[in-house]
């Protein structure tokens, strides 16, 4: 059976068609998914998304621990109040979760990951524990919401605490507050601006849900933010990140910190091969320029070898379809995406179609 968040009966209330995400019940949207994306795209949307997975990471060792886990150095959050976006590797280097790491206090972490890969990842980070002197503790009873959007942080602030209010509109990006009850991020997955709000207070967080929905925020789904994050570039773990493709092979070499030398985290010995006799894939954009929808596997051809689709599908504010798609190093220009049978138009892009609400305008599909 599902799990559903502590919101579930909103949802139902809002109207919104309900859907098994993951082994959560989750909204998919409440009418109209286009509406929902243009609404983050235009001002101000806001996501339950209490179903991913919050683990707090503290004591003496936990830095050592978090240096050793990710391919990201936590060592460069010097200071309480930061957060960094950061690949989890197995030995081969492929990407068992994509997370942020964000520090609370002198040796206390906060890691948020994604839902699906719950069990998992936090196998995996017990595995990698022994005789560490830290504790890892799951916050399984919250409410986490993903306020999105060009106004979404002006509009919230009014429903938070004060104070809490104020040290979160002074956060810059990847910044974070926490409060008694309250963590505030400004983190999101949808290309704007916005803030990540976790409170482990249940009626505290519902009273934060309505207050949202009636200073004008809309409630948004999985559709929307699907959309929104394609649009962005930003890739979906178990589509265009896995356990079998590396971040040097999945657009993400830039989360990789190289330096110190001395810091041997789990899949450096893998990525530094690899780096040596360069990727064999990339992780590319695509834009259609013909009628059709790109979708999640199907096959691309290029002149340099064929890939596959990882996620695609029809943008809302560039009227056409986009994707990413893993294709071979070095595949640039026109391509040709199988879509039921049928190749179609396309071109190879930089995989960010939308930018702070904005078309990109070099990936119009015009010369």
């Amino acid at each position: 059976m599902a799990r559903k968040t502590a919101l579930f009966a909103e949802h139902v209330a809002a109207g919104a068609r309900m859907v098994d995400f993951g082994g959560w019940e989750m909204p998919l949207h409440y009418g109209s998914q286009i509406e929902e994306h243009h609404a983050v795209r235009r001002a101000a949307g806001v996501f339950d998304v209490s179903h991913m997975t919050v683990v707090d990471v503290a004591g003496p060792q936990a830095l050592t621990w978090l240096q050793t886990l990710l391919a990201n150095d936590a060592g460069r959050l010097e200071s309480p109040g930061r957060g960094l976006y950061s690949c989890m590797l197995n030995p081969q280097g492929g990407v068992i979760d994509d997370l942020i790491v964000y520090r609370l206090s002198a040796d206390g972490y906060r890691l948020i990951v994604n839902a699906a890969t719950r069990d998992k990842d936090l196998a995996w980070m017990q595995a990698q524990a022994p005789a560490r002197d830290f504790r890892l503790t799951e916050r399984g009873e919250k409410i986490m919401l993903a306020v999105q959007g060009p106004a979404a942080r002006q509009t919230a602030a009014a429903c938070l605490p004060p104070a809490l209010a104020q040290a979160a509109l002074a956060l810059p990006r990847f910044g974070c507050v926490a409060d008694g009850p309250w963590f505030v991020a400004r983190t999101g997955y949808t290309g704007e601006d916005g803030w990540e709000i976790v409170c482990v207070e249940l009626a505290a967080g519902k009273a934060l849900w309505r207050e949202l929905l009636a200073a004008g925020l809309k409630p948004c789904g999985l559709g929307a933010r699907d959309t929104l994050r394609l649009e962005a570039g930003l890739a979906l773990y178990g589509q265009d990140l896995d356990e079998e493709h590396s971040p040097l092979s999945s657009g993400l070499g830039w989360t990789v910190a190289w330096e110190p030398a001395s810091r041997r985290f789990i899949g450096r010995d893998a990525l530094l091969a690899e780096r040596e006799r360069g990727p064999a894939e990339q992780l590319a954009g695509l834009l259609l320029l013909e009628r059709g929808i790109m979708r999640h596997g199907q096959p691309v051809r290029t002149p340099a070898g064929g890939g596959v689709v990882t996620s695609g599908g029809f943008s809302p504010t560039l009227q056409q379809s986009i994707a990413l798609a893993r294709l071979p190093a070095g595949a640039s220009g026109d391509c040709e995406v199988e879509i039921r049978g049928r190749r179609r138009r396309g071109r190879i892009v930089e995989p960010v179609f939308v930018r702070h609400g904005q078309p990109v305008a070099a990936l119009r599909g015009q010369d």
